[in-house]
Order: C-alpha cells, then structure tokens, then sequence
C-alpha cells in the first residue's frame, strides 16, 4: 500500500501550471516538523508535492506560504536526464485530497466559498498545551 498522510506548513507559495494539453498541475513544498527535536532545536523535513486538476487548482488559489495544509497522496518516484546527460531523481507526494489545516481565526488568510467538486475543509481541532494535543481528563475516555 502506497499511502501518505501530511500535515504542516507551505514552504513557499504553490506554482500553477498547464501542461501543453491543457492539464493544470501546482508544485509546492510541504514542511512536516519532526516528531523528536535534537539538541533542543526543531527541525523539519521539506516535501516535494505536485497536485493535478481541480485540486491544484484549489491549492494554487487559497493557500500561499506559511499557511497550514492537510493532505492524503502516494509517493511517486521519477527520473530523468538532465540537460548535460545526468540521471537525475525525484520524489514527490501526488496528492489526491487538500485541506484545510487551520482556520480563519487561527491565523489563516482564506475565505474560501465552496468550489465545485472539493470537499469542504474540516474544522480543525483545538489546540492544547503539549505539542498542539489536547489534554485528556480520566473521565472523558470512553472505557
């Protein structure tokens, strides 16, 4: 199974483009914060992610950089010859569904009105104390 899940922050403003049939597809870069930090400092890991269509589309009109995204896909592999004869390699997340990772409130700089044929983004869940997870009382687990 081919399966990747993201959550994290745009690393630079998506790029639209259309193929030369006519097919729209936005590259951009994902930041994804590590779970464990070293030596005190966060780091993160920066993913390649191309989307097509209609859900490029959306992702090159409401998000820029900076702004929070969630996003489900497949890792894709590819290589190429570079122009002085390189083989050259990618990795990237084709992404198959975009949302929302933050509201408006939360510092979002979107007031998106729904789009045909996307689904609308999900509220997000609040934020708590330790590393944006809520904290869970005893009594409120179900068992």
């Amino acid at each position: 199974m081919n399966k990747v899940i993201l959550v994290g922050r745009l690393a630079r403003d998506p790029e639209l483009r259309t193929t030369p049939s006519g097919v729209n597809v936005c590259n951009f870069t994902v930041a994804c914060d590590r779970r464990f930090a070293q030596n005190g400092e966060r780091q993160a890991d920066f993913i390649s992610c191309i989307a097509w269509r209609q859900s490029g589309e959306f992702v090159a009109r409401y998000f820029k950089k900076g702004d929070r995204i969630a996003l489900d896909g497949s890792i894709q592999t590819r290589s190429w010859d570079d122009a002085n004869g390189n083989k050259r390699y990618a990795t990237e997340v084709v992404v198959d569904h975009v949302e929302f990772a933050q509201s408006k409130n939360e510092g979002g700089s979107y007031s998106a009105p729904e789009a045909p044929g996307i689904a609308p983004a999900a509220p997000s869940a609040p934020t708590g104390d330790i590393d944006g997870f809520m904290p869970i009382e005893e009594e409120d687990l179900p068992f």
